[in-house]
């Protein structure tokens, strides 16, 4: 999939590409203008995705072939069981689970899936978790403190599914306990924003002792698309509704509400996914160490206390 702002790249790309089949064909050295080109190419890349608006980020956050929970998952570890169901209602497919090897520590995985195609997308509900895949989480959360293992949370959802059905059963009460009960977890807990980090359907894996976000991905109280539909009535005001949001990895940061950035790839996360995935296990395994050797106790205030600080009360 090629986004708008990509254009101007693609176009000097397929001029390389017809440049070297020529010089193939007719036997001409134009390797000069060839290495010319490619610099060129490589300075209009570094240029466009260093400087991207925070709408352009929001679409590079959603590209179709950006890895989700479950690549980053089986890239990093060779030994993943998935585990599945609240044990109340069904096992919700849009928020995934289970222990894994990170290095030599075993991890608690969860996260929320999209899917690749049509069936998997209805299938994962577009990683719109429903009451019982927070409850699903919420067990998992609880099976790694009775086993004294870290969780790592992978957060990439548009929301909370907002189907009647949801509300019905509790949509609210489940991330609000998510919430509650994250913040007495005894054990490590480190959160990375891997795609889009919306609302609630974000925070309700979402509360750690570590929030990291990927370069290219958002985390903001409501979409862009939404944000708009609300403030002007119509989806057509969502690249302001993105600047006037402030809703990317370095505005998080700057406001202090996230704990770092992880680099990616020019050009996004799905350009390099096996180079991504141990850039993220390098840094998860990095910000494991000095939590692990903090006493539960030690962990439980820190987390309350940096949530605490978070914003400004003006009187």
């Amino acid at each position: 999939m090629l986004l708008e702002f990509e254009q101007p790249i693609v176009d000097l790309e397929d001029k390389l590409a017809e440049m070297k089949r020529l010089a193939e064909n007719s036997k001409v050295d134009v390797s000069d203008d060839v290495k010319s080109l490619e610099t060129k190419i490589q300075k209009l890349k570094e240029e466009t995705y260093k400087n991207l608006t925070r709408w352009q980020k929001v679409q590079l956050s959603r590209h179709p072939e950006r890895p989700y929970t479950l690549d980053y998952i089986y890239n990093m570890t060779d030994d993943f069981i998935e585990l599945h169901g609240d044990r109340t209602v069904k096992d919700d497919k849009a928020m995934v689970g289970g222990f894994g090897t990170l290095g030599d520590q075993t991890v608690m995985f969860v996260g929320q899936q999209k899917g690749r195609n049509t069936k998997q997308r209805q299938m994962r509900n577009f990683g719109m978790a429903n009451p019982e895949g927070y409850r699903k989480a919420l067990r998992l959360f609880k099976m790694a403190e009775k086993f004294n293992k870290p969780i790592v949370t992978l957060i990439d959802t548009p929301g909370a599914y907002p189907g009647f059905e949801a509300e019905e059963r509790g949509q609210g009460e489940a991330i609000a306990r998510n919430i509650r009960d994250m913040f007495m977890l005894k054990v490590p807990v480190i959160c990375v924003i891997i795609g889009e980090g919306a609302s609630g359907g974000a925070i309700g894996i979402g509360v750690g002792d570590k929030v990291l976000m990927l370069e290219n991905t958002w985390y903001s109280v409501i979409s862009p698309e939404s944000c708009s539909s609300i403030l002007w009535r119509s989806w057509d005001y969502k690249e302001q509704a993105a600047e006037a949001l402030k809703l990317t990895a370095e505005d998080m940061t700057g406001f202090g509400l996230v704990d770092g950035i992880i680099e990616e790839p020019l050009g996004g996360a799905h350009r390099n996914i096996k180079w991504m995935s141990n850039t993220l296990k390098a840094r998860i395994l990095e910000e494991l160490e000095p939590l692990l050797a903090q006493s539960a106790e030690e962990r439980i205030n820190t987390r309350i206390e940096k949530f605490s600080d978070m914003g400004e009360v003006i009187e």
